[in-house]
């Protein structure tokens, strides 16, 4: 009770985010699309990208786009494409793009596609790269704490509006 409290302190006081239906969802809660609109996810980069070669992710093109969940990805590739249309859950950031770290802290923040790191298989993204470290000092702790804040986020969330 504690921890939904502070969530919804921590929500309303330091980012926009509408709580008007308020419905535990398990990992069905809003994907980060940006604060001017759109539906454009991780920023237009190539979610598959993050997990192939050297792990640098790459920008995605329109013309290789996959709709999930509300939004829209962009790949490098139609082979990139058809892997995330295969298993968007294997390459979607977790919190659905939002920062890590503001997760783990109970709020919504937008995700920088270039302060990531991929933990055991999943894709963290940041709100930036001094973020991300010190997301780094203590990573287990802050998906631990994250995964529990996602869990009660609406899924009608939004982050700038």
């Amino acid at each position: 009770m504690k921890n939904q409290a502070l969530f919804f302190l921590l929500a309303a006081a330091t980012a926009p985010l509408s709580l008007a239906a308020f419905t535990p969802q398990a990992y069905a809660a809003p994907v980060y699309v940006g604060v001017e609109g759109g539906n454009v996810a991780v920023s237009g980069y190539d979610a598959v990208s993050y997990f192939d070669g050297d792990g640098v992710p790459v920008k995605g093109d329109a013309d290789f786009a996959v709709a999930h969940d509300g939004a829209v990805y962009h790949f490098a590739n139609a082979a990139n494409a058809a892997r995330f249309a295969a298993n968007p859950e294997a390459f979607m950031p977790r919190y659905g793009g939002h920062c890590a770290w503001a997760m783990a802290r109970g709020y919504l923040a937008p995700g920088d596609p270039l302060a990531y790191a991929v933990v055991d298989g999943k894709l963290y993204l940041n709100f930036n790269q001094a973020v991300k470290a010190k997301w780094d000092e203590d990573r287990a702790g802050y998906i631990a704490a994250a995964e529990k804040n996602w869990a009660v986020v609406p899924a009608d969330a939004k982050f700038g509006g």
